[in-house]
């Protein structure tokens, strides 16, 4: 496949065939990222993606491909005209095709209306990965997001009532030592309110280029220590009033793996930290460097 820089997709796509519809990041200005800043956003020419696709089609075989990760960091801001010529051209090379994903920054998702996440969703792409990072309007605010809460909320309903699902992403430290607390009720509650079906919980790693990483070297923004991240993701759990989803904490970045179906197994995750917030020696794994993630 033809990349242009280093292309990223979430955890559970590793199986997916990643296909860069755009280059970078519509946004990209948080303050903790640095996964598109060496590139321009732009979308690329669906004639570019066809001859991708056949070069898919031949290395792995069109048979093969049956989930497709729509990169990079944002291309559901791409007309819904072009994410429909995408997924029939899908459709038609890979007869074996059953869903594609993207990446929805609160923006794009702002941008579109239920009735066009509808006709995405009828075309084959059902799934959007929403990086919310947090609940709480400072936080949002301190990272530079770009949005408040209400329209997090507001853009998130769009996904949900067009008939799409949401899989959103949380962010273990964000609001640093000063506002742990606050911040872990505050996304759990936002939980709530969105009740998507996917819910990951992923530990802030300061990346050298970005203006978190300088924030923490000036000593203005102090991050919670291995425990303190526990008990955000515990108080972020209590707070998750979820009719049905699937968590995920165990992601690389994150010193203890857990996971389970929400609402069933929330107070088994809960006890559990408990336990090892009681005696933690034992059970927490090495956290990579930011290099490694």
């Amino acid at each position: 496949m033809r990349y242009e820089g280093t292309v990223y997709r979430p955890p559970s796509e590793g199986r997916s065939l990643i296909l860069q519809a755009s280059i970078g990041c519509s946004y990209n200005r948080c303050s903790y990222c640095a996964m598109y800043l060496e590139k321009r956003f732009r979308p690329r020419s669906l004639d570019d993606l066809r001859v991708d696709m056949d070069m898919a089609a031949r290395e792995l075989g069109a048979r093969n491909v049956r989930k497709v990760f729509l990169a990079d960091g944002d291309a559901l801001i791409l007309r819904t005209s072009r994410l429909l010529e995408i997924l029939e051209e899908l459709r038609a090379r890979f007869p074996n095709f059953q869903r594609a994903s993207v990446y929805a920054s609160p923006q794009s998702m702002l941008a579109k209306s239920p009735g066009e996440i509808a006709e995405l969703v009828s075309a084959g792409l059902p799934l959007y990965y929403l990086g919310a990072e947090t609940g709480h309007p400072e936080v949002l605010a301190n990272i530079t997001k770009g949005v408040t809460r209400e329209e997090m909320l507001r853009g998130a309903k769009v996904v949900t009532d067009g008939g799409g699902k949401l899989s959103v992403i949380l962010l273990l430290g964000i609001g640093g030592v000063t506002l742990s607390h606050e911040h872990a009720v505050q996304s759990g509650t936002l939980i709530t309110e969105m009740q998507p079906r996917f819910v990951s919980t992923l530990t802030i790693t300061p990346v050298p280029g970005t203006p978190l990483h300088a924030q923490v070297e000036r000593g203005e923004l102090v991050l919670p220590d291995e425990l303190g991240m526990l008990r955000e993701q515990r108080t972020m759990l209590a707070n998750m009033k979820c009719k049905r989803a699937i968590y995920r904490g165990n992601h690389v970045s994150n010193s203890l793996p857990v996971g389970g179906n929400l609402p069933q197994d929330r107070d088994k995750l809960i006890a559990l930290l408990d336990t090892v917030l009681a005696d933690p020696a034992p059970r927490l794994r090495a956290r990579p460097s930011p290099h490694s993630l």
